[in-house]
């Protein structure tokens, strides 16, 4: 049976190596909580006017300020900050505190188009820095995918995402 690390790394076409890059760097030394704070602001503003009502329903149950809170301050302690989500909220548990919500192939593919064009608008993250993280962040969502699959082992497993596909295709 595949962990699911694996599985995330199959469906997100990312490796785990290439995952976890993110910790060969003190990302928030290196890019400092501002930087964070203004990357959530620009992904939950793109969330929250989201035109697919099914995706913004996600997010429903919570505000968007406290939304971008727990997202720049969990990405502040994954990136070497200082552990303001724990101190906070208590264990980061990505599985569990995902399990309310649907997390599905479709709902990772648009999460991360979101993120990407939000990585793309903060100005501040140069280029090999947003590389890390956007595999980090194609992983994590892949993996909270597996995670969400547990739950409910009947989903069955779907074809490849785009992304893997298209990284071997040779049009």
């Amino acid at each position: 049976m595949q962990s699911l690390q694996q599985k995330a790394s199959e469906w997100s076409g990312v490796d785990q190596t290439d995952a976890f890059a993110i910790d060969e760097i003190n990302l928030f030394e290196k890019l400092g909580k501002q930087t964070f704070i203004n990357l959530s602001t620009h992904f939950y503003n793109r969330v929250y006017d989201d035109e697919q009502e099914w995706f913004r329903s996600i997010f429903a149950n919570s505000s968007k300020e406290d939304a971008i809170q727990n997202q720049y301050e969990f990405f502040i302690q994954r990136m070497g900050g200082p552990p303001l989500y724990s101190e906070r909220k208590g264990h980061p548990a990505l599985i569990g505190r995902h399990r309310p919500f649907p997390v599905t192939h479709e709902a990772a593919e648009r999460w991360l188009q979101h993120m990407q064009q939000a990585l793309d608008s903060t100005a501040d993250i140069d280029s090999d820095s947003k590389t890390k993280m956007m595999n980090f962040f194609r992983h994590t969502a892949f993996f909270l995918v597996a995670g969400n699959e547990m739950k409910n082992p009947n989903q069955g497993v779907p074809p490849p995402c785009k992304h893997a596909t298209s990284k071997t295709s040779t049009n």
